[in-house]
């Protein structure tokens, strides 16, 4: 029969968000030592007194535990409990400090005067109108959510996501979760239908249920285009819906014609398509938005293509003259080329890897255009590729989120068809980062008698989004498109370059040392991961600092293709968080430990905040009174509540995708057998040429072999070229 013990948490040691395991080490009466009680407990914090039900165990490593069966919150009742229990950041609006001033005032009955007569804070030093009100607020919300973290917890669910699904939904958090679970997958950031899933199970929704089913498609076809696909062949679908679901195939298309009825979905016959030639001969199932963005990409390109050139310039020959005058350079045949297209086209690709002159043509396009008197626009699709645009071009250029002006009140761009971008010549960088979605919005708020020149090196890896804009659009045949191969004297000093272009042309890159000068390219032949996870962080701590000066936080950046294991993103970043910043003002969140001065990158796009997928900044502030933590990227301060802190991750180590559109002084990345399944040429080469003045490469030579040679970079489904093969005849 499971015993009852009654006390007071003094500290969390261990809480994994996942699921609720927790350790944590508590005051009982009676028990002069602090016991530790382990178990699936919902969020717990410092000061609480809790009864619990469970038995003792001994831990062969750890001793006696309580391991804990049920759990039941009790308010603390002593004066030195109620402090800690206040003191906590569990409140928004009290702190330590103010803790301590509420618990000297009212004694034991702070609890009860918050909440019962709560302007009696008044009496209290430091205490104004506004505080009160933000502490009143926070403790009724506390009460709410501690509502309903009670009834999710008999769920299943997580208490970070109790907080997040109370803020979306408030009081009505219980009823619409217990109506319809799914809505939580399509709503909440961080939730999906797996999580949504369990907690219908638990409130008894049937397997096969229409809601259950169409709701699985929806998250099926989601999980494909975070995979890259645009859309999916019909027949597979329904095999993989009803793998994902455990249910009968016969029950998948009824819910799919369902959803494609209320025009979530759209069902794409061949012959609709009329196009040649055909990537699939099936049908095609596309997430509405999807199949919006991909007609809508292939009829703006054409409009801007045909629409008259707006651009009469007498003597390109005698401008190309100028512009090397101007800019004291030689253009190449290939250069001379593609600045012409850019005078007598409409639309024109430009691609080509490092060192091979993309921003001379930039820089000379932009004099020519400027000099005529025409309104230019740069942009890229992230913040640093933006930044860096600026630097070398010494012309403004934006993000395409700023230059389309998004605007969070209403969840949409403010430039689009009917609020056109001032514009004769629009120039993106990094192409190849732009997903389906983000190309549609853009070229919606393109003027059709604008010029448009996408930039991008189109054997990087695609965008993480869905869809391979840049190569489609090459590969349509029907754009002009000057590819660049030529890597320009100056550039062929750098190994680094030298070296991507061979892997790009799938050859082995020069690994020979040459001890004597310092290089800027070096391959450590290591087979064992713990031995390679050694090197890099003797490498980032010592010796690149020692060797180089560069700075083992904002200079050094450490890529890797995997996710899990020793020398995946999160073991790395565990390991170079110790090294790196071994701090001791932190915040845990979960499983995870956020310091002072961290580096982090955002994960997802926040139009609210301004920042977006890839971003990376260091953390200036944890403020545990206001439940906070400030995020400086670049000289910006960005605040974040502790329920938004999903949203950040330590950035020390990246994947080889989290790092494209960046250049980092120094890169350092693992390449070895154990990644197999990620060896791919377009990863190993995007890796390369995210380094400016420094790569290391730490793993096999088999590794890199293998890597070179698979050629095939996974397949996305997209109908883009045929769209535009089709629409350009």
């Amino acid at each position: 029969m499971p015993l009852e013990i009654k006390g007071q948490i003094e500290r969390v040691t261990y809480f994994n968000e996942e699921n609720n395991y927790t350790i944590a080490k508590m005051k009982v009466p009676g028990r002069v030592e602090l016991i530790t009680v382990v178990g699936t407990l919902f969020s717990v914090t410092p000061g609480e007194v809790l009864k619990l039900s469970g038995y003792w165990e001994t831990h062969p490593r750890y001793g006696e535990q309580f391991k804990v069966i049920s759990c039941e919150s009790v308010l603390p009742a002593t004066v030195k409990g109620i402090e800690k229990y206040l003191g906590s950041g569990m409140i928004r609006g009290i702190g330590p400090v103010m803790a301590k001033r509420l618990v000297s005032k009212f004694g034991d009955g702070t609890l009860t005067v918050i909440e019962q007569d709560i302007e009696r804070l008044h009496e209290v030093e430091g205490i104004g109108e506004k505080r009160i009100a933000m502490i009143k607020k926070a403790w009724e919300e506390q009460k709410d959510i501690r509502d309903v973290m009670i009834f999710l917890q008999g769920q299943g669910v997580s208490p970070a996501y109790a907080v997040k699904i109370y803020k979306q939904y408030g009081k009505d958090s219980v009823k619409i979760v217990s109506e319809n679970p799914y809505k939580l997958a399509m709503d909440i950031f961080g939730i999906g239908f797996i999580t949504a899933d369990k907690i219908a199970e638990k409130i008894g929704v049937p397997r096969d249920s229409q809601v259950r089913v169409e709701a699985g498609i929806l998250y099926t076809l989601h999980q494909l285009s975070d995979d890259g696909h645009v859309y999916y062949p019909y027949e597979p679908l329904i095999r993989k819906c009803s793998e994902i679901l455990k249910v009968e195939e016969s029950t998948v298309p009824y819910a799919l014609d369902s959803i494609a009825s209320e025009n979530k979905v759209v069902i794409e016959e061949p012959a609709t398509r009329n196009s040649q030639p055909v990537i699939q001969d099936v049908k095609a199932v596309y997430l509405t938005k999807f199949h919006v963005a991909e007609l809508g990409i292939a009829s703006r390109l054409k409009t801007l293509f045909t629409f008259p050139k707006q651009l009469r310039l007498l003597n390109i020959d005698q401008a190309i003259e100028w512009v090397q005058k101007d800019l004291k350079i030689t253009l190449s045949v290939r250069q001379i080329e593609a600045v012409r297209d850019s005078v007598n086209t409409k639309v024109m690709v430009v691609t080509g890897g490092p060192g091979t002159g993309k921003t001379t043509i930039i820089n000379a396009i932009i004099r020519i255009y400027g000099k005529m008197g025409q309104k230019v626009l740069l942009t890229a699709p992230t913040g640093r590729a933006a930044k860096r645009m600026t630097e070398t071009t010494q012309y403004e250029a934006k993000t395409i989120h700023r230059l389309l002006e998004y605007s969070p009140a209403n969840g949409s761009f403010k430039k689009n068809e009917e609020n056109l971008l001032e514009a004769d010549l629009i120039i993106i960088d990094e192409t190849s980062m732009v997903d389906t979605i983000l190309m549609y919005h853009f070229l919606k708020a393109v003027p059709p008698r604008a010029t448009l020149i996408l930039v991008g090196d189109v054997d990087q890896l695609p965008s993480v989004g869905a869809g391979n804009v840049l190569k489609d659009i090459i590969e349509g045949g029907s754009i002009p498109t000057v590819r660049l191969d030529e890597i320009f004297r100056q550039s062929r000093e750098s190994m680094i370059i030298v070296n991507a272009h061979r892997v790009n042309n799938g050859q082995m890159p020069i690994l020979n040392r040459d001890e004597e000068h310092r290089q800027d390219f070096y391959f450590f032949t290591i087979e064992e991961p713990e031995i390679v996870l050694e090197k890099i962080l003797h490498l980032c701590k010592e010796r690149i600092p020692s060797q180089f000066g560069y700075d083992p936080v904002n200079d050094i950046q450490v890529i890797t293709p995997m996710h899990k294991g020793v020398v995946g993103v999160s073991n790395l970043n565990y390991e170079l968080q110790k090294e790196l910043n071994p701090g001791t003002d932190e915040l845990m969140r979960g499983g995870r430990v956020l310091r002072m001065r961290d580096k982090v990158m955002q994960i997802r796009n926040n139009y609210d905040k301004d920042v977006y997928n890839g971003d990376i900044g260091r953390i200036a502030r944890i403020d545990r009174e206001m439940q906070e933590l400030k995020v400086d990227y670049d000289g910006r301060l960005v605040t974040y509540e502790y329920a938004e802190l999903d949203e950040i991750m330590l950035a020390y180590a990246i994947s080889v995708h989290k790092s494209q559109g960046s250049e980092y002084p120094v890169v350092i990345m693992p390449v070895l057998t154990q990644h197999y399944i990620l060896l791919q040429r377009n990863l190993l080469y995007t890796g390369i040429t995210r380094g400016k003045k420094l790569v290391i490469l730490i793993g096999t030579k088999k590794a890199l072999a293998i890597a070179i040679k698979n050629d095939k970079p996974q397949k996305r489904y997209t109908l883009l070229k045929d769209r535009l093969i089709n629409s350009m005849q």
